[in-house]
Order: structure tokens, then sequence, then C-alpha cells
């Protein structure tokens, strides 16, 4: 099949592509992700070797190689005591190539392959044979100004990008960004989790870290409050449109003033229990819900992930190491408290994430098709494939529509995957319309407006770009 016509189904490759064509060549709008600022920060960035770039980085790539026995440290993954790494990349490449048959067929492979060849125009098959090949070539191109961080956002076509910066950051880098005069896009996202989990080992230095950043000296729940206002509003002068929020489940629950000040107390004390952390998480969904109906920020709920699932990698090398785990997610009755005070409202907007499929048709897609200010984001983490994308809408899409979903993130910190993940979103996008289309759902002018919407409309809309 012509490259042309990748991901299409055979039966209506060419209404699919008639589709995709024009929305091809659009600005990616990249509403949510983990990119590094300080790669755009400085204009002369260098990202180092294929390795430092394609490997080092992403979880998604070494999870698979540790789930075959390969250890992190021979992939050159840096341990959290400093202990000793494999250090020449090239041996950590070709690791890595003879072991990419685990790929196949896999969002990752898929991913690599295309930003390798769209990217770095390498054409040959990832392989241990061609390992030193595609190594020298990536290197190759590394070297060049065109390759800079700055140089390839405007060869990518993003028109904006949000990182994710904890509710402590400075945004040195984001100020560093302006103060440059690059014409470049990047804003913040204000993620809370760390001052807000009161069950996270470290809670109490993040709250010092409130204190010092905010200016307002945290003593108790009133104050803390008023130190997460300040910096909300901060965030949204270097440009924030959004928050992030993430939690293991999706409850939420309105405490009286009276007991969320006695349980910050005992969480400041040290003696909060599970049951406290629950429920002081539950609400400060509310509170965060509250402050972005007053501030404007759009609020991202990403629900589902027990995080850090295998211990002995978490104490080897820290958080964020492929060990992240799905879990079951009930969302009617525990969003209930936090919709029924701002349900309705129109003027909030609440973009919910899932790493529970189950709940797409049953209880996700009836409840963003009925409440004003519920959004349904993309298909997220594990599931962010084409066949995550065809699941995602076999069964939103019926109830809620598209208008009720916001468009397509790339949630990355791979930043070279950012066009190959918005590409497969888009081909995804037309494939599945055209079958709508043979199938007389809908006529080609519909599809069109739809097509335009999911690549580029909705996302830029919903999180007021």
């Amino acid at each position: 099949m012509s490259d042309l016509y990748r991901y299409f189904a055979p039966e209506h490759k060419t209404l699919a592509f008639e589709l995709y064509a024009p929305v091809s060549g659009l600005p990616l709008i990249c509403p949510h992700g983990h990119v590094d600022p300080r790669l755009l920060a400085d204009p002369d960035y260098q990202f180092g070797s294929p390795v430092d770039l394609l490997i080092i980085p992403d979880h998604y790539i070494f999870r698979m190689l540790y789930s075959q026995g390969i250890r992190l440290e021979a992939l050159g993954i840096p341990r959290a005591d400093g202990g000793a790494v494999a250090t020449d990349h090239r041996k950590v490449w070709q690791l890595v190539c003879d072991h990419w048959h685990l790929f196949r067929g896999t969002p990752t492979g898929v991913w690599l392959r295309d930003e390798l060849r769209d990217v770095f125009g390498v054409e040959v098959k990832i392989n241990g044979a061609n390992a030193q090949t595609i190594y020298d070539a990536v290197s190759a191109k590394l070297e060049q100004s065109e390759f800079r961080p700055r140089a390839l956002f405007q060869r990518f076509k993003i028109e904006v990008l949000a990182t994710t910066d904890a509710a402590t950051d400075s945004l040195q880098y984001h100020q560093a960004i302006r103060d440059s005069g690059w014409t470049g896009r990047v804003i913040p996202t204000f993620r809370p989790d760390a001052v807000v989990n009161i069950g996270t080992p470290g809670w109490r230095k993040t709250i010092d870290a409130l204190t010092e950043m905010s200016g307002v000296t945290v003593t108790d729940y009133k104050s803390y409050i008023t130190a997460l206002e300040k910096r909300r509003w901060f965030f949204k002068s270097m440009g924030a449109t959004a928050t992030d929020h993430a939690a293991v489940s999706a409850y939420t629950e309105i405490l009286s003033d009276g007991a969320a000040h006695a349980l910050f107390e005992r969480a400041l004390k040290g003696t909060a229990d599970e049951r406290d952390a629950m429920r002081f998480t539950g609400h400060m969904l509310c509170e965060m819900a509250r402050m972005s109906l007053e501030d404007g920020l759009v609020m991202q709920l990403h629900v589902g992930s027990r995080r850090d699932h295998n211990p002995a990698l978490y104490e080897g090398f820290g958080a964020n190491m492929g060990a992240d785990i799905p879990t079951a997610t009930e969302w009617t009755y525990a969003l209930k408290p936090l919709l029924d005070r701002f349900g309705n409202d129109p003027r909030l907007t609440v973009v919910l994430f899932t790493l529970d499929e189950t709940t797409y048709s049953r209880e996700l897609a009836p409840l963003a098709g009925h409440y004003p200010i519920l959004r349904l984001g993309p298909p997220w983490w594990f599931f962010d494939s084409f066949n995550g994308m065809r699941r995602y809408f076999d069964n939103v899409i019926e109830t809620a529509g598209i208008y009720n979903t916001a468009g397509f993130n790339d949630d990355t910190r791979a930043y070279p995957s950012i066009p190959a993940r918005h590409d497969l979103w888009r081909r995804h996008a037309a494939d599945w319309l055209a079958g709508m289309v043979s199938r007389g759902f809908i006529d080609m002018d519909d599809a069109r407006d739809m097509m335009t919407a999911l690549a580029y409309g909705l996302a830029k809309q919903t999180y007021k770009l």
C-alpha cells in the first residue's frame, strides 16, 4: 500500500485520503504535554546523542525492554543514587535495535519509525544490522542548526506548545523564552499534584516551596488556598490557559471550611491517614474547579493510573520509569459532588481523561453529552494508538458527538515524536470518518467540517488557544 494511504482501510482508502489531505498541513495545537521548556529557552540547545534524545526520556521504549529482562542501567537510564550506568551510547543504541522486534505492531514502533523517516530522513528499517547506520545518520543531523529545538518547532508547524509545570515552579525557562524575543508560543500548565496530595512522600517540603514561591506563609488551610490562588494567577500571567490534575480515582467531596482546616492541620503535623489523603484530594478537585470558574483556566483531570507500581524500580530510578499501571475507575458517583456544584455552568471547562476504557460508553460519553462543563480528552497513554483511537471513537462519539471532545493532544516528553503522533490521529480520524461516509451516516460536507475540528479546531477551542 502506498505510504500516502498508510493506516487507511483498503475499502475506503481513497475517500479517507481525500479527507486527510486538506488537514495534513494544518498547524499543530499541543495543549497538553511534557516537553521540558529548557529545550526552547536556549536558542543553541543541542539534544546530545540519539540515545539522549530518543531512548532515555521515553518510558514507552524502555518499559518494553525492561519487560524482557533488559536492565535500565544497560540503557543508560540514570539511577537515583548516581550509580553506574552504560555511557557508551553506540552500544546502548545497538542493544535497543537488536531488540526492536519487540515493538512490532505497537504504537511506539510506529512513532519511532515515522519520526526517523519524516524528521531525520532515515529510510532504512530499524534492526540490529542497521543500528550503526541509523545512529550515524541521526547523529549527523543533530549536529546541524536545523535540528535545534526552536528550528524543529517551526518545521513542525507548532502553533502553541503547553508544558506541564509544578505549582512551585519558578517558570524561569518560560521567562527566558519571553525575554529572548523568540516568537514561538510556549506556555505553562499549572500542575498542583505535589502540593495537593498530602500522602505523597516529601509533601511537607512542597508546602515550604509553595510558601517561598507564592510569598504567602502557609500556616493553615486558609493561607494554603490563598497561596494556590496566587500561583494560579502567576501562571496565567505567563500565558497558561489550563491546569492539570492527576488522581488515582475521580472521587470528589466538598468539605466544610472547618473540616478542611482540621484535615490540613493533621497533614501539617504528619498525622493524616490514607482516608484523609483521599478526602483532601477529592475536596481540592472541587476547590480547583471553583478557582477555574474564577480565573478562567481550563481544568484537566487525568484519572486511573496506579503510579510507580514497581517499588524496586522506584527506589532505583525514581518516578516515571514505565511502571505505572491502569486501574478500574468509577465516574458517575465519584464526580457527582463536583458536578452538583459546578456542572451546569458553561463558563467552566473540565476535560476528563481515563485509563479505564470500559467507562467510555457507560459513563464518560453520557456525562459529557449532558453536563455543559465537561469535555472528553483523547485516548490517553496506553491507548494513544490507532486501535485505542478506534475504540474511543466507536464508544464515545455515538453518545457525546465530537463537539463534546477536546480534539487531540500528544502528551509526550519525546519532542521529535510530536508530528508523528498528530499525524496518526489525523489519519485515524480520516479513516473513521470515511467509514461513516461510506455507510451513509454523514455526507462529505459534514465529514470535512468534522475532520478540521478533530485535527485542529476542537483543541484550540477547548483550551482557549
